[in-house]
């Protein structure tokens, strides 16, 4: 046998030996792996080193139509210490958790609206808010009239599920009287009204134009000279312009609408005229990037967040598409949002810091 073949041999001997430990060992290296993730994420802990200030982390920014990339709208702002979201679509409170923010520290949960898709993911947010959080009492839920019917769907529909929980927990872990949410209703404003203050936040809601659904609002936080103004669902609307005075983000909704024109007109020539007639309805009552663009201009914003995205993007190489000629409409920065954005706005500063969580 010469030495080349003997070389071979001795190489494909060694691959063979080293496929056996691997395959031997997999199962142990698996579960070391594991116990290495595990106590990296269970000790992760994003807040700990935030300056103070306003901070915004953007949980869902999709809309009803389905996308593997966005969950449903869902916006949480982090004030000092302190949690809030606004709106809970689905998958909203999977993503608060995968970016490592606990759901069980969200002091309250603001809706804009009762469209499903901004509070199909409520269940998910109370139970992780309730369970192993230490908390005593319901989460907040703040919302225009009709609220109370919603909160006391969710409960209705939980309560089984809360007592299996406390049967198996027990009550130190899922206290019972701690379950579910608690609905804070306020009257439809006119104008913006103050509808929160606690620690140095103040939060106002403001009317939005999303015709035929009423009521619908959107709502602005200030903390520390910082602010941030979410606009909820809506057709382009002077009072989302006049919210967002001065304010350093804005978070505006954004339809692209040739790109909804062009899905009515395939579903209707592919045998799907009702649905295709659904996506030609909802262009009257959302806004375009241009549209949102063109209010964050007037208001004098820092920044512009598009989110509740339609219809969804398979990619960001659609961005330049969705945008249109939305760059010519504000000369600031405009961003197509994604689930696991992060925007940090510090105390007593003028700086928009971006980074990623997801």
């Amino acid at each position: 046998m010469t030495k080349a073949r003997r070389a071979a041999l001795f190489v494909v001997l060694l691959a063979a030996l080293a496929a056996a430990a691997l395959w031997l060992l997999q199962r142990p290296a698996g579960l070391w792996l594991f116990e290495r993730g595990a106590a990296k994420a269970a000790g992760r802990d994003p807040l700990a080193d935030l300056p103070d200030g306003l901070h915004v982390a953007l949980c869902g920014t999709g809309s009803p139509l389905p996308s593997r990339d966005r969950a449903g709208a869902c916006t949480l702002l982090i004030a000092g210490d302190k949690m809030f979201v606004v709106d809970a679509g689905e998958g909203g409170a999977r993503n608060i958790a995968m970016m490592g923010l606990p759901n069980g520290r969200i002091g309250a949960l603001f809706l804009t609206h009762y469209h499903s898709d901004h509070i199909d993911g409520l269940g998910p947010m109370m139970l992780l808010r309730w369970t192993a959080s230490g908390n005593s009492a319901p989460l907040p839920v703040y919302g225009p009239e009709g609220l109370e019917a919603v909160i006391g769907g969710f409960n209705a529909a939980y309560a089984a599920d809360n007592r299996y929980r406390t049967a198996h927990h027990g009550a130190v872990i899922t206290p019972p009287q701690a379950a579910g949410a608690i609905a804070v209703p306020f009257a439809m404003p006119e104008a913006p009204r103050l509808v929160y203050e606690a620690d140095g936040l103040r939060v106002t809601a403001f009317p939005v134009d999303h015709r035929p659904v009423q009521p619908a609002v959107g709502y602005r936080f200030d903390y520390k000279g910082r602010s941030v103004v979410i606009s909820g669902d809506t057709a382009p609307s002077a009072s989302v312009e006049a919210a967002a005075k001065g304010a350093d983000l804005l978070i505006h909704e954004a339809l692209q609408p040739e790109m909804v024109e062009m899905l009515s007109r395939q579903l209707t020539a592919a045998g799907r005229p009702m649905t295709g007639q659904i996506m030609h309805d909802i262009l009257d009552y959302h806004a375009s990037p241009a549209q949102a663009a063109d209010c964050a201009r007037r208001a004098g914003v820092k920044m512009l967040v598009l989110s509740h995205i339609v219809p969804p993007l398979p990619s960001r190489a659609f961005y330049p598409a969705f945008l249109g000629r939305a760059a010519d409409h504000f000369g600031g920065p405009t961003i197509v949002g994604e689930d696991g954005q992060f925007f940090s706005l510090p105390a007593g500063g003028g700086t928009i810091e971006r980074s990623r969580l997801l």
